[in-house]
């Protein structure tokens, strides 16, 4: 078997090259890929699901079994944003397997804080994030595709979930206004039925975006590794293993932000839930399409904001600053952490460095874990009413 061997540092670049044998470093940051591609499954059933759980359309893990299999599907169904991911955002040159471990590390880490915390945050924004930081401190801002993060992450960033929210707004009031002859007790119970279908096609959607990132990782680990030249692929082995990852961390249920989404914005009834949905799903397979790796979780909270909106109902707008505060500081947390695990590779060259990184990812991810279960939040008590206190729910302008 021949042995992968790390290149020598290409001109103008800052810093070594991790020097470990390739097959076992290899074999580390597809495991760790996977790792990741778990955690943006769990963190992200929400996007998908919250709305159903909290309308009572689905019970709770018949919804996330579901959410499972669809984004199974939806995995094979579009390589767009892989490629993105893989070749329009950081220089490939600039890319070793090291960097994209430590790219990895940051974005398991930001997904994990925050779903400890019940933010619903972007998974990609977070694994972009990170592998920018990595790339940083180990090429320096050459290694960095500034034109493709500004067109293909920023600019849909902002744009995507003011346009679901409007999407949804213009939804939620069209569907109120058209039903208002209706009684209430048909409307909910068609609606909810509406939202198996809507909620279904979020999941769809969800796969066709979502598991493309962590496909791009890999593809990029791969390259850096020599074992694909640089114009290939994604190879299938790639996406039925991405495809497996995400769909397992949807089934296992991110509780925390479920209940967040679902609970914490605004009281959702089955039409809302329906418009939302829709919307979300139209903005994300859009997004798909042209290979943006759009952030489901901006899409999904555009949205469920947008039908509070056109339904006139109080918003907890506490619970919005706060997961603003963590959409904007997502890209550059994650970053800091990429950026740290590189610099520790850097400062400890060789297979030591790595395995320190890799043993304190280990310990982090297993303390926030550890420690979720203190206030534990599960299928059981998810659609509890939130605890906030009333005066945080403000009446939202008229739409």
């Amino acid at each position: 078997m021949n042995t992968w061997r790390p290149p020598l540092p290409a001109p103008g670049r800052r810093g070594t090259v991790v020097v470990v044998d390739g097959t076992p470093l290899l074999v580390i940051v597809v495991v760790t890929a996977l790792a990741f591609d778990f955690t943006n499954g769990f963190h992200d059933t929400a996007n998908a699901m919250a709305t159903s759980i909290a309308t009572k359309a689905l019970r709770p893990k018949v919804a996330v079994l579901l959410s499972a299999v669809l984004n199974v599907v939806g995995a094979f169904l579009s390589l767009a944003v892989a490629a993105t991911i893989a070749k329009g955002i950081v220089e490939q040159d600039a890319v070793t397997m090291s960097v994209v471990f430590a790219g990895l590390c940051g974005g398991i880490i930001w997904n994990l804080v925050t779903w400890y915390f019940g933010l619903p945050s972007s998974s990609s924004h977070a694994i972009i994030g990170g592998l920018i930081g990595s790339v940083l401190v180990a090429a320096g801002t050459s290694g960095v595709i500034w034109s493709g993060v500004i067109s293909k992450v920023i600019i849909p960033a902002l744009i995507a979930p003011f346009a679901a929210g409007v999407i949804a707004m213009v939804g939620t009031w069209l569907v109120y206004r058209i039903t208002r002859s209706v009684g209430a007790k048909e409307t909910s119970q068609e609606f909810r039925w509406g939202q198996i279908g809507s909620a279904s096609l979020v999941s769809l959607a969800h796969g066709t975006n979502d598991a493309q990132k962590t496909m791009g990782i890999i593809l990029l680990a791969l390259i850096a590794g020599g074992q694909l030249p640089a114009d290939a692929g994604v190879p299938v082995w790639v996406i039925i293993a991405c495809a497996l990852a995400i769909g397992l961390g949807t089934y296992i249920g991110g509780w925390r932000v479920i209940r967040t989404l679902g609970k914490g914005l605004v009281d959702i009834q089955p039409p809302q839930g329906l418009a939302a949905e829709t919307s979300s799903a139209a903005v994300i397979l859009i997004s798909s399409h042209f290979g943006y790796p759009l952030s489901t979780t901006h899409v999904a909270s555009g949205s469920i904001l947008g039908s509070g909106v056109g339904r006139r109902t109080p918003v907890r707008w506490s619970v919005a600053r706060r997961m603003a505060v963590a959409w904007l500081i997502t890209l550059p947390a994650a970053a800091a952490v990429g950026a740290a695990a590189e610099g520790i590779q850097h400062i400890i060259d060789g297979a030591l460095g790595t395995i320190i990184v890799l043993a304190l990812l280990v310990a982090a991810s297993g303390a926030l874990v550890i420690r979720s279960r203190r206030e534990s939040v599960d299928h059981h008590n998810v659609n509890d009413e939130w605890a906030e206190p009333e005066r945080a729910a403000q009446p939202v302008p008229t739409a």
